[in-house]
């Protein structure tokens, strides 16, 4: 891993020399990462960090048992975010401050495990490996702990089996095993290690014995095969890194891995236009340049092998480099190609193949210069305090979500998901026609993506604009016919167009059979077939299977209660629904309301009614039709006229324009003495507002009859007759004004 064979340092190692440089990198890091440790969630941190359902000592057995049940199958990683949770619990300062400090470790060991090889420039590497741009993604991203941690892991067994080498030691090859194992149930690219150690075995020897070297580590390339396979599986079972994004020939992974390998080089060497997600190439066996990344590869492999016959390192450290890599370097699929083949954290572990025979050169060099010691004493300044200022900058990015969806924006306008994510985040605070803009540009530049159509039309839903939600439905549909949440959609904005409710209840059906256990899906079926003369019965069914998997559902029991109360004679049954839906949701206005009707319709049961019509009002007082209700209600009650004029008074106050509740009031005071002009014209203006309300025109024809003026009461009933041929009591009085 270095530019030459073992070099002394010219410094003896001082026991004296451990404490001071450990803080020395701790401030260091902590400082460079302190714009980070300010930081909030962003990506795909709140998926890493425990979710609920595996908060309990339950959850961390099925962190460990149970694939599928973390985004990833990395039960260290995520047994430490279930104790780290157990510490501090959302609050994200402990996230960030907890993964500085692996990292700031992590650069420690490394400065441990090249003093034991005796290599000048120790801690200058380290130095350099603390604050280094291209770690910023892997410390100031919280889901990467899986790096920081596994790194700790990995270098600590590093050390370990060098003291194992060096002493042949038993307990130094256990612990070391250990750790080795500790670092592949945290990341599983660490798999690595036992090749590197071979590689600096041959670097310090000039050649591997069988016995010595090799055979010790078989096991560890067992494990660490074993666990690239099962995480290569993960990838494709559970994250989904397959299909067309994921289809290339052996010549294209070929043109890939070479064009990867340059641009980690570059990034580690000049570490400037740094970004969240980079471009997506586009892999082209066409192209002739691209080939040039594969010929200048083989050229600089074949001169490293040339010099290796005097010098080694040069030739390790290249190995190291890509070795590291490979797992990432378009061979396997892992899922962030589906956006970028490359991206700062996947060469986390790999930069030290750079930066340690970098620091290396730079310190022998420099120590070659007259006036060495100033110089090195500069170089060990200037360096890191450059690479410092823009780590420092680019832990400003990692703020919050949408400064980091911004500023990849800003670097990559082509970045697909990131337009997607920060419409997500958008969404999320309310900001539905911005999100818009960004969903429709995620679209645009990726067509495919089914997730986006479908909040696309949730967005658009929001916006009052149910055809444009319906067409990008059925454009996700189109994509991803097993889109369950897009078919539920459909059938929520569908079944408001009566025209289309058959289509509406075959999407609502198709979710079912797509996820059976879907309740939300059940739920609008049932609301649907509510919709259909005599649907209650198969309508019961879904509520009640809607309640079965979700049985603490508010929404669920007050559904089922309108099913039983338009069943023939549930109406009981009805009742106890509504209030079970009360009793988990004490706010839940309609079914209050529904509940006072359900009463008023049971012999007896008035003065219950006329409760819950008021506990209703309390909620929400300025509803017309909760007042208008409450008045019919107290209407039926002689002592309580007066109580009821008030509630039609106050339900007109709110909705002038109800033609219903001025006839009610109008039938209310025609009963009252003196007040027969009063009713008149509330019927009257119940005609004006609805000429169609043929109960308005009768009641307005009774009581123009009973002020005698039966010209036009005879025109009422006529018009009664007009609009609901058949209606008896307008027959009859129109029969009685026709007769001498």
């Amino acid at each position: 891993m270095t530019f030459s064979s073992p070099v002394r340092s010219t410094q003896p190692a001082r026991a004296d020399l451990a404490l001071g440089p450990a803080f020395l990198f701790l401030a260091a890091t902590l400082l460079v990462y302190l714009p980070a440790l300010h930081g909030g969630f962003v990506w795909d941190d709140d998926a890493h960090v425990t979710k609920p359902a595996l908060r309990s000592l339950h959850g961390l057995v099925r962190i460990w048992t149970e694939p599928g049940a973390t985004q990833q199958y990395y039960p260290v990683l995520h047994s430490a975010f279930w104790i780290e949770h157990r510490l501090w619990g959302d609050a994200v300062l402990g996230y960030h401050l907890f993964n500085v400090l692996l990292h700031a470790a992590a650069a420690w060991l490394l400065v441990l495990i090249l003093r034991k090889l005796e290599l000048a420039g120790a801690v200058l590497a380290g130095l350099l490996f603390a604050v280094h741009p291209v770690c910023v993604e892997s410390v100031a991203w919280i889901a990467e702990q899986k790096n920081t941690l596994s790194a700790v892991f990995y270098l600590g067994s590093a050390l370990c089996y060098l003291n194992f080498d060096q002493g042949r030691r038993s307990r130094w090859y256990f612990f070391a095993l250990g750790f080795f194992v500790l670092a592949l149930l945290t990341k599983s690219v660490t798999a690595t290690l036992p090749a590197a150690l071979l590689l600096v075995f041959w670097w310090r020897r000039s050649r591997i014995e069988g016995r010595r070297d090799v055979l010790p580590l078989l096991p560890w390339f067992a494990v660490g095969i074993a666990s690239g396979l099962f995480t290569a599986w993960m990838e494709r079972k559970y994250i989904g890194a397959e299909g067309a994004d994921f289809s290339f020939t052996i010549l294209q992974r070929l043109l890939l891995a070479a064009r990867s390998v340059a641009f980690y080089f570059s990034k580690l060497v000049w570490p400037a236009g740094l970004t969240f997600i980079y471009p997506r190439w586009s892999v082209n066996p066409g192209a002739v340049w691209q080939y040039l990344f594969d010929l200048g590869l083989l050229l600089m492999a074949a001169a490293l092998i040339y010099l290796a016959r005097r010098r080694r390192g040069p030739l390790a450290a290249f190995l190291f480099f890509i070795g590291t890599l490979f797992p990432v370097l378009g061979f396997v699929n892992v899922y962030p190609f589906v956006f970028s083949f490359v991206a700062d954290h996947f060469q986390y572990l790999a930069s030290l193949g750079l930066i340690v025979p970098s620091a290396w050169a730079l310190d022998a060099l420099v120590g070659r210069v007259p006036a060495g010691r100033v110089a090195r004493t500069a170089l060990w300044v200037a360096l890191p305090a450059a690479l410092a200022v823009l780590s420092w900058r680019q832990c400003h990015f990692y703020r919050d979500a949408d400064t980091l969806n911004r500023s990849t924006l800003a670097q990559n306008p082509s970045a697909w998901l990131a337009h997607y994510n920060l419409a997500v985040s958008l969404e999320n605070s309310g900001r539905t026609a911005e999100a818009i803009a960004e969903y429709d540009a995620t679209v645009k530049l990726k067509p495919d993506h089914w997730a986006a159509h479908g909040n696309l039309a949730s967005a658009w839903l929001k916006s009052g604009r149910p055809d444009k939600a319906i067409a990008e439905y059925e454009a996700a549909l189109r994509i991803n016919p097993a889109f369950a949440e897009a078919h539920n959609n459909l059938a929520v904005v569908l079944g408001h167009m009566p025209d289309r409710l058959e289509e509406a209840i075959s999407h609502a059906r198709a979710a079912i059979r797509l996820r059976p256990d879907y309740d939300s899906a059940h739920n609008e079926l049932g609301i649907l077939l509510l919709q259909k003369p005599g649907g209650w019965n198969a309508a019961l069914m879904e509520f009640q299977t809607a309640l079965h998997l979700a049985p603490d559902n508010a929404e669920y029991h007050y559904n089922l209660a309108n099913a039983l109360a338009a069943a023939p004679g549930r109406l009981p049954d009805a009742i106890g629904e509504y209030q079970a839906a009360l009793r988990l949701r004490p706010d839940f206005v309609e079914a209050h309301g529904n509940l006072a009707e359900a009463w008023s319709r049971l012999p007896g049961h008035l003065a219950d009614a006329i409760s819950e019509y008021r506990s209703a009002l309390r909620l929400a007082p300025a509803s017309a039709p909760l007042h208008s209700n409450l008045a019919n209600a107290l209407a039926k009650i002689p002592s309580r006229v007066a109580e009821a004029a008030a509630e039609y008074v106050a339900a007109l106050r709110i909705d002038p324009g109800d033609a219903q509740t001025h006839t009610a009031y109008g039938v209310l005071l025609s009963d009252q003495p003196g007040r027969l002009i009063d009713a008149t014209a509330e019927f009257e203006t119940a005609v004006r507002l609805k000429p169609e309300f043929a109960q308005a025109h009768y009641c307005l024809g009774v009581v123009l009859l009973r002020a005698s003026r039966r010209a036009e009461a005879s025109d009422q009933f006529k018009q009664t007759l007009q609009l609901q041929p058949g209606f008896e009591p307008a027959q009859k009085m129109l029969e009685r004004l026709q007769s001498p």
